[in-house]
């Protein structure tokens, strides 16, 4: 199939043409990925994302961060580089994740986890200072945003008097399934959509109130009550100085580009929660996210990886020494940020599950938390 995306054409669709371009572009990630492997479940999940942010943000002026660049295949796609990806993660071929060396659309060079914040308060802050006018973004997974950086950058985000605009993509997985408090946090918030509703109902009410001013500030008071007794983890950034707006459907193109437009007239921090669903559109990978979030080439109607010309990997090798290795000495464990599958320690996991702990995407945490075992052991 001839896939072709022109990013002036996006921005002149009507809510129809845009499912189809949704519709076309999740195909196209589905081809190249199974021919050439990469990462797709967090991909497919970011499509209609990505049709929103190129809509709302003027790209390449407006700057658009990708943490950790695993949700970035779509947005290389619409901005000049579909007819790059027969060479995806090839040597001199198109990157697997965001390079200020292979298109000036790409804010940052991502890879790492949880810094995509630390970075867009920067460029804000360069922006300031030269007193230029353009948005800055950080488009950050549910999974990273448990990463300390994060909550460093978020600490320092709330004293920044001028607009920055933080995009969290909550699909509720990482890698692997996210674990931790902070994503028991938001899951309870994805529960809690149906506040919206209220929300919007009860400012109507005000704005057409007959009331004096101190009564609606009372009840503008109550309803922040009534919001922080619903949805905790929102009132977590509002507590900081970060304006939340959330829960948005993360598949619904026009509803997103609303809000982010909203956000960019804000003349302070934002926070935007949007649901995904990872694998959206290929059924296989909704079922199995994490066996299709970094996949080799495959068979797209049985989604099994193909063994013709399949090199054994580095994670391949590692995970088999980590099975031999733990079977014969039993004083072994191991540790890892959310990278449980990505590294091959699926078979030490299901066989030593006492043995084998992940801490989220944390690396500088599990490093120490490391130290700690091995000086008590």
């Amino acid at each position: 199939m001839n896939h072709s995306f022109d990013l002036d054409a996006i921005r002149r669709m009507n809510e129809s043409e845009l499912k189809e371009c949704a519709a076309d572009l999740r195909m196209f990630l589905l081809e190249k990925v199974s021919r050439k492997g990469g990462h797709l479940s967090s991909n497919l999940g970011a499509v209609e994302l990505t049709l929103a942010l190129v809509r709302a943000f003027d790209v390449p002026n407006d700057k658009i961060i990708f943490d950790v660049g695993h949700q970035s295949y779509a947005y290389k796609a619409v901005t000049g580089r579909a007819d790059l990806f027969d060479s995806l993660r090839d040597m001199d071929g198109l990157s697997g994740f965001p390079k200020r060396r292979e298109s000036v659309y790409d804010a940052f060079d991502s890879g790492h986890s949880s810094n995509s914040i630390s970075a867009a308060i920067g460029m804000a802050k360069a922006r300031d200072l030269k007193k230029e006018s353009y948005s800055v973004v950080s488009v950050i997974g549910d999974g990273s945003l448990t990463g300390g950086e994060a909550f460093e950058g978020l600490n320092n985000a709330s004293m920044l008097d001028s607009g920055l605009i933080i995009i969290l993509n909550d699909n509720g997985m990482s890698i692997s399934r996210n674990v931790g408090g902070l994503t028991k946090g938001l899951t309870a918030l994805r529960s809690a959509a149906g506040y919206n509703k209220v929300k919007k109902g009860v400012k109507n009410r005000l704005d057409a109130s007959p009331l004096g001013e101190s009564v609606i500030r009372a009840l503008v008071n109550a309803k922040d009550s009534v919001k922080e007794l619903i949805m905790p983890t929102g009132m977590v950034f509002e507590n900081i100085g970060i304006k939340y707006l959330g829960p948005v459907d993360g598949h619904d193109i026009l509803s997103m580009q609303s809000v982010f437009l909203r956000a960019k007239k804000m003349n302070r921090p934002v926070l935007i929660h949007v649901l995904t669903e990872k694998g959206k559109g290929y059924r296989l990978a909704e079922k199995h996210p994490s066996y299709f979030h970094g996949i080799g080439p495959f068979d797209l109607s049985t989604g099994r990886e193909r063994s013709d010309g399949r090199e054994v990997t580095y994670s391949d090798l590692f995970g088999a020494f980590m099975e031999k290795e733990a079977d014969a000495h039993p004083e072994i464990v191991s540790v890892t940020a959310a990278m449980g599958s990505g590294v091959g320690l699926r078979s030490f996991k299901r066989d030593h599950p006492d043995r084998f702990f992940d801490v989220g995407i944390a690396e500088q945490h599990a490093v120490t938390f490391a130290s700690g075992l091995a000086l008590s052991g």
